[in-house]
């Protein structure tokens, strides 16, 4: 697959050719799915917690006597049917980790490359640098590959330091390295720019 490449200006200098291995695939909505939703869950804290019958502060007393009430039988001032008392099946601390094939993932990762490739919603730039990090520097090439008022994933090759901070106030836009791509993010995000050195690493990382 060729694609063109841009310089940070928005003018186009030359062609690449995209590994069709990669960015040329039938993408498998279910890898995706499955990857999507391992990210989710994975990023869920699992801490929460309610006091049972055991761990409510009371009497352990008999509240009365057990027959000639007319009323059923009750225990202590913790039973879960009183107001204050412990909650029946509370959720407990637990982790929602989900392990998934290393296969799975880089299928569902090329997947969301080739269903971007597939919409133009891939483009690939020279040389992402700033000289400084400055918000408007950023806002300008973003503005340049007409991106600026969309939800944008910028890979880097390397980590850019000028780059990272420049970013941080544009909430519609995110910036990562190569070897950080996901599904869940490139899906998120409507254009994908990708530096040219980078290319090659994602290559190599899902090859």
């Amino acid at each position: 697959m060729e694609v063109a490449v841009y310089n940070s200006a928005g003018e186009e200098t030359k062609k690449i050719h995209l590994n069709d291995a990669i960015f040329g695939i039938e993408p498998n909505d279910h890898a995706i799915y499955l990857d999507a939703k391992q990210r989710m869950a994975n990023a869920r804290q699992g801490t929460h917690k309610t006091k049972e019958r055991g761990e409510v502060k009371g009497s352990r007393r008999k509240i009365k006597r057990q027959k000639g009430t007319g009323t059923a039988r009750f225990g202590d001032i913790k039973n879960p049917i009183f107001r204050g008392g412990g909650r029946i099946f509370g959720p407990r601390p637990r982790t929602y980790d989900i392990k998934l094939n290393k296969k799975i993932k880089n299928l569902a990762r090329k997947s969301a490359l080739s269903y971007k490739a597939k919409e133009n919603g891939l483009v690939v730039v020279e040389d992402l640098r700033v000289a400084a990090p400055k918000t408007k520097s950023f806002l300008e090439i973003l503005n340049s590959l007409k991106a600026k008022d969309i939800k944008t994933l910028v890979v880097l090759a390397d980590n850019d330091h000028n780059m990272l901070l420049s970013s941080r106030n544009h909430s519609l836009s995110q910036v990562m390295v190569a070897s950080d791509i996901n599904t869940y993010d490139i899906l998120k995000a409507k254009k994908l720019i990708i530096a040219e050195g980078a290319v090659e690493k994602i290559e190599n990382l899902l090859n």
